[in-house]
């Protein structure tokens, strides 16, 4: 069944991302659910049910608890997910069948990460989850491999292929710099980016996304029901989620240089969607760039670039704030912030209020923007999740 249409989103809230030493997890709730219980024009007690995104809950076992305690919520369902990066999307997707079922008319999908406080490092050290197919690897090993293969495959020099994800870097934090809520707000040049210090190479420090803490809330209702509570309600075209049964990289045949997740998910979404043409038909995207080469495949294997030729996209500037799709127009994880748990919901947020031509600072404002795509990537990596939501039915 396609839910396409039947469920809108009609306030989103999105907290201040960044090492939040002024506050605890429950302040972070109640920073992105008072946003949204505002936006939609709704009380706490009119939401039916919830649905919580944490991704590394550090003391476990608690289920969504923290946002019943801190929103004085009960007497109703609320369930937490733990889906890696795409936690906050799973949220979003639960949320929205909730109400496409016609078991709910409002929702709640909330998400929160409060990374600082535990000392995680985000370098994924330790023992794998499987003994047999996997030996540990860091988080910037794994996608370091990435850009090593893809540079090689394509012909790329090191030095040709890292100056190219540079220009990734410097194009989402020029973003964020316009991003008042943005964690990181520093402006980058490709030779910045090129002489920092190197994490796993070609990775460099500005290659990798930061850790932050951070949340984000969606209330969602029944399309027609929408107008009830915005003017301007945002309406889910598609979605689509796909996990890779076991460990990618251990599969024969892996090149690295593209997942079957990311395509699956996006072939979902847009079938949902009615998305023949990604690259024409959507006009702004905000996608999973936890490092500056994930970016750069993710544009192949969604379609909006031909495989092997993201180079002359980004090159051209294709995926900048003035090109033909732009992309991480908030400045992305990489400047943003991921707070794992929140991401997915904080993405949708950029989406949400682009659609709308209300978003924070009238300068990141992309014009004429009618079709918007968000997506999270996460696990080994094998897990990849996407919405894409528009602001006219049919």
């Amino acid at each position: 069944m396609s839910i396409k249409d039947k469920v809108a989103i009609v306030g989103m809230g999105c907290s201040k991302f960044g090492e939040r030493w002024d506050c605890g997890i429950s302040d972070l709730i109640i920073e992105s659910a008072y946003e949204a219980f505002e936006d939609a024009h709704v009380k706490p007690e009119d939401i039916q049910a919830v649905f919580f995104s944490e991704g590394n809950q550090p003391n476990g076992g608690t289920g969504a608890t923290p946002v019943a305690d801190t929103l004085k919520l009960s007497g109703i369902p609320m369930m937490r997910n733990e889906s890696f990066c795409t936690s906050g999307h799973v949220a979003l997707i639960q949320a929205a069948m909730a109400i496409a079922s016609g078991e709910y008319d409002v929702v709640m999908a909330i998400g929160v990460e409060k990374l600082k406080d535990t000392g995680y490092g985000g370098l994924g050290v330790g023992r794998g989850w499987n003994p047999v197919y996997e030996a540990r690897r860091t988080g910037p090993g794994s996608f370091a491999m990435i850009a090593s293969r893809y540079f090689a495959k394509y012909g790329l020099s090191p030095e040709e292929g890292k100056r190219l994800i540079a220009k990734i870097a410097v194009k989402n934090h020029h973003n964020g710099m316009l991003s008042p809520k943005a964690h990181f707000h520093k402006e980058l040049t490709v030779d910045d980016v090129m002489k920092a210090p190197i994490i796993a190479y070609p990775l460099g420090l500005f290659d990798c996304c930061g850790n932050s803490d951070g949340s984000a809330c969606a209330i969602l209702t029944r399309a027609d029901m929408a107008a009830k509570y915005t003017d301007k309600p945002i309406y889910i075209k598609g979605y689509g989620m796909a996990v890779d049964s076991t460990l990618s990289q251990s599969r024969p045949n892996f090149e690295w240089t593209g997942f079957d997740a990311l395509k699956d998910s996006s072939r979902q979404a847009y079938k949902m969607a009615g998305i023949t043409n990604p690259r024409e038909q959507i006009d702004l995207a905000e996608v999973h760039d936890c490092f500056t080469c994930t970016e750069m495949i993710i544009y192949e294997d969604f379609g909006f670039s031909q495989p092997g030729h993201a180079a002359e996209d980004i090159e051209s500037g294709f995926f900048e704030r003035d090109g033909g799709l732009p992309v991480n127009v908030d400045g992305g994880l990489k400047c943003f912030g991921h707070p794992v748990g929140a991401s997915g919901i904080r993405m949708t947020y950029e989406i949400f209020k682009q659609l709308q031509g209300r978003v924070d600072n009238p300068a990141r404002q992309i014009k004429d923007c009618k079709i918007g795509l968000s997506h999270t990537f996460g696990g080994s990596p094998q897990v990849s999740a996407v919405l894409i939501a528009g602001n006219e039915l049919g």
